[in-house]
């Protein structure tokens, strides 16, 4: 018996089943979802790599007026924690959709008829309704009657402040002193101008929240622990102000202004160079920040 399997050829000429007719187009191919982007490129000198370029600075455009901006600092007002030349992110919503500035908060905000034509990087030492007073008799700050030990963050060599002061802060402004006091232009200097030295919330552009540049200096800007002890402003607290007792407050005149106070105005992330002259600052040709 011949038990090999007997080969079939297929039957070729046999018309194929209707599972298997290949299908019609039913209308013309779609456009690809990039042919508008294409069409773009082909007019563009550098086609699709300028495109991309364009869009990018776009968005990084849109994230620094609306979200983040970073700012150069070119004086020593804010050292130890910020030096000449760093570059810091300033957090443009932080206080957008919530609470205001509150005590420690590094801020940015534009001093134009304030400390002087520019933008200016400071702490918050006292928001509205606070009572600030410099000194008690071991010569620290005194925020709502709660004495404040800022040593963490003074530039090393440095006293709170050699300027007595007793303030109330009003409603809707800050205090504001730089961590280098002595060679800071802040609050302190502006107690007898028009404001009374205090910075309006509204003129606040964000807060600083990172050291990005120079990266061994990188940092996140965190709120001392130095206020989380400073009770609430309560109702009355101004009728303490301007005092001064012995007991509290060093000799000197209020408002006197620092020997070498520096302005301390930051530069902008179009590149405006802000030059910091002796209390004050003036905003060079073209500055845009």
């Amino acid at each position: 018996m011949d038990t090999e399997a007997q080969h079939t050829e297929r039957d070729r000429s046999s018309r194929p089943s209707d599972s298997e007719q290949p299908s019609e187009p039913e209308g013309p191919e779609e456009r690809s979802r990039s042919a508008f982007t294409g069409w773009i490129a082909r007019w563009v000198p550098g086609g699709r790599i300028t495109v991309t370029l364009l869009a990018l600075l776009a968005f990084l455009l849109l994230l620094s007026t609306f979200v983040l901006q970073p700012f150069q600092i070119p004086s020593g007002s804010m050292e130890r924690g910020l030096r000449i030349g760093d570059r810091v992110l300033v957090n443009k919503l932080a206080y957008r959709f919530g609470d205001g500035p509150r005590r420690g908060d590094v801020v940015i905000f534009d001093g134009t008829g304030l400390f002087g034509h520019g933008d200016y990087i400071k702490r918050v030492v006292g928001v509205g309704g606070d009572h600030v007073v410099c000194c008690d008799k071991e010569g620290r700050l005194r925020v709502n009657g709660q004495s404040v030990d800022e040593s963490a963050f003074l530039h090393p060599g440095d006293r709170p402040s050699t300027v007595p002061f007793d303030v109330v802060v009003p409603d809707g402004t800050l205090f504001v002193l730089g961590d280098h006091r002595s060679a800071s232009s802040d609050s302190r200097d502006h107690l007898g101008s028009p404001g009374g030295g205090m910075v309006p919330v509204d003129e606040v552009i964000g807060r600083a929240d990172w050291i990005v540049w120079p990266f061994g200096h990188a940092t996140h800007l965190d709120r001392p622990d130095a206020y989380a002890r400073v009770p609430e402003a309560e109702v009355g607290e101004a009728d303490g102000a301007g005092a001064g007792t012995g007991d509290d407050v060093s000799g000197g005149t209020a408002g006197a202004a620092l020997d070498g106070a520096d302005g301390a105005p930051v530069e902008g992330a179009a590149g405006a160079v802000l030059d910091g002259a002796a209390g004050g600052a003036r905003r060079s040709e073209g500055a845009d920040g």
